[in-house]
């Protein structure tokens, strides 16, 4: 059971977020075989002012 945790910064859209699992599953079933029924993708959404980078806040960023 392939099992992958993306941690994303909020602000996509429901259509977005969708791509994107569905493309993170379609490359996890052509790279190791596995059906598509047992990939679990879990999506971490952070809001800008709980993540930093070099000691800044996104959401302090310009």
């Amino acid at each position: 059971m392939p099992l992958v945790h993306i941690d994303l910064i909020a602000g996509r859209s429901q259509e977005q977020l969708k791509a994107l699992v569905k493309d993170v599953t379609d490359a996890i079933v052509k790279d190791t075989g596995a059906p598509a029924e047992h990939v679990h993708v879990v999506l971490n959404e952070m809001q800008k002012d709980r993540y930093s980078v070099g000691g800044i806040l996104k959401s302090d960023e310009q």
